[in-house]
């Protein structure tokens, strides 16, 4: 790659680093051509744009934002890839799946909300983060079980006050 085209990379890459809530950081060096298709068709059906970066590049575009990113310059080593997708567990839900069959991705690190994950042990945690729209759902059933109740119990005291009305006009003075 010239300098010009480094330059414009890490531009690129700073850019996208900047505009994203989430992405993760991964190891899928060795995997065998057949591996990585399975797991970059995988990563495409999801939504999820994977791409395999140099360290020293990644970590000037990281520089460049201006965000505090020094959590991840520990882990810049070796063969890295990141994962940019815009639901926050998503990219973990995929290598905790991917891993039932393959030894890797290995997680390095992930970004998540201006949240620094450092390590293959987040894994789990991440998984267990709620997307937006699941955090959404779970409030409007919060707001919607209160008033469903309040409705039943209406509707049950309706049948029993009518009940009641029926059962003293029918009796006999």
């Amino acid at each position: 790659m010239k300098k010009d085209e480094k330059t414009q990379f890490i531009d690129t890459l700073a850019e996208k680093l900047t505009t994203a809530n989430t992405f993760y950081l991964t190891d899928i060096s060795n995997l065998n051509v057949e591996t990585s298709t399975r797991l970059r068709r995988l990563c495409f059906k999801r939504d999820i744009q994977l791409k395999m970066v140099k360290n020293t590049l990644l970590r000037k575009a990281m520089e460049k934002t201006g965000k505090d990113f020094e959590g991840f310059y520990e882990v810049l080593k070796g063969s890295t890839s990141i994962m940019f997708c815009e639901t926050a567990n998503d990219p973990a839900k995929l290598i905790k799946e991917f891993r039932k069959t393959s030894p890797k991705p290995i997680l390095k690190g992930a970004y998540v909300q201006e949240t620094i994950f450092v390590g293959d042990n987040q894994l789990d945690s991440l998984v267990s983060l709620k997307s937006k729209n699941e955090l959404i759902a779970d409030i409007i059933l919060g707001l919607r079980t209160p008033a469903i109740n309040v409705i039943s119990a209406l509707q049950s005291g309706g049948h029993k006050l009518s009940g009641i009305v029926k059962t003293l006009s029918e009796k006999p003075e």
